[in-house]
């Protein structure tokens, strides 16, 4: 059965260490749906979080994989029922004349920030669980979405769930 799931990786925080992951994902013919990096506390590491699909074996495969590469210091497949994950999204959207209010109103309802503002566009940053940035992405398209970006989930344990002990 195919399913989402999150693999969590600190690694050594230099350069060609994102091409050798994402080439292992590819020469094993493995899809990743999104990929956050970003240095931790430590500056010789970075965490990235990759979301994937596949069966059990699929991701067995992709941990044990993983854990082969030299700049990969700790690799956990995390259990979704002990995370939290985060999505952030910006988007643009076009403004006619009387729709400021109405897309102030949903801006306030989806606990969204107005990161800029124009007479013709307003920029509009929105974090959350993925299925809340669907939800306002959903609601934004009936206005003229000029842009959009999203980062893809990243995630980390609740409590004392992290990668250090699993």
């Amino acid at each position: 059965m195919q399913n989402p799931f999150i693999v969590s990786l600190l690694v050594a925080n230099h350069s060609g260490v994102l091409t050798r992951v994402s080439s292992l994902f590819s020469r094993r013919a493995f899809n990743i749906d999104s990929l956050t990096v970003g240095e931790t506390d430590d500056p010789t590491l970075s965490r990235m979080t990759i979301v994937s699909w596949g069966d059990d074996y699929m991701k067995d495969q992709i941990v044990k994989q993983l854990q082969k590469l030299q700049d990969v210091r700790i690799v956990q497949l995390m259990d979704s029922d002990q995370i939290v994950v985060r999505e952030l999204m910006i988007i643009k959207v076009r403004l006619t004349k009387g729709q400021l209010p109405e897309v102030m109103e949903a801006v306030n309802a989806y606990r969204a920030n107005v990161v800029d503002l124009s007479p013709e566009s307003m920029a509009i940053e929105i974090t959350g669980e993925t299925v809340k940035l669907n939800a306002f992405l959903d609601y934004m398209r009936q206005y003229s979405i000029i842009e959009m970006t999203r980062t893809g989930p990243t995630a980390i344990g609740r409590s004392t769930y992290c990668l250090e002990n699993d």
